[in-house]
């Protein structure tokens, strides 16, 4: 930039956001959560596990990873981002597993907002659990054969379920670490 930035306007305070004017720019800040965390689950049979629940800002059901916020409560304040990873495969799909990679870090969404994620793979999962996610939450899980899941989520596309672009970047992040 040629200019520098005026600092940062607080334009609105809410429960878990704060919305931010910076020059002509407008964006989201997360205020209760260190960052956010994504996990690639696989069974040892090579079934992905994913999730699907309703998105009020989208109107509809989207297929997702299991994810979630890191810190994102006084309990959780400070968890390391590989414990935030296990909690959430356990909380939203029953799953967990004992081997873990980091497959790397990005942003979420960078036009809008400041939220950064890291990418996780599980492998060998296994089910311990119901899962369904916390009280607020309303999650149903799927498992689909990992060589089938370009098919199985276009027609989850088709059908009108909207699909999280983590998904497939996930996917594409497990490819290139297993080819390594």
């Amino acid at each position: 930039m040629d200019q520098p930035l005026p600092p940062p306007e607080c334009l609105h305070r809410g429960k878990h956001l704060t919305l931010v004017a910076r020059g002509h720019w407008e964006y989201a800040v997360r205020t209760v959560a260190s960052g956010a965390v994504g996990i690639l689950a696989i069974t040892s049979d090579e079934q992905v596990v994913l999730v699907e629940q309703y998105r009020i800002p989208v109107g509809r059901p989207v297929i997702e990873i299991p994810a979630g916020l890191v810190g994102d409560t006084a309990e959780f304040a400070g968890e390391p981002l590989i414990e935030a990873a296990k909690r959430e495969l356990l909380e939203e799909t029953g799953y967990v597993s004992d081997s873990w990679s980091e497959l790397g870090s990005g942003y979420s969404s960078p036009g809008l907002s400041d939220e950064s994620i890291m990418f996780f793979l599980a492998a060998d999962c296994r089910k311990e659990s119901d899962g369904g996610g916390d009280d607020f939450e309303d999650i149903r899980v799927h498992t689909v054969p990992l060589a089938e899941v370009d098919q199985w989520l276009d027609s989850q596309q088709a059908a009108g379920i909207g699909c999280d672009f983590k998904l497939f970047a996930s996917l594409r992040m497990a490819e290139k670490h297993r080819q390594q």
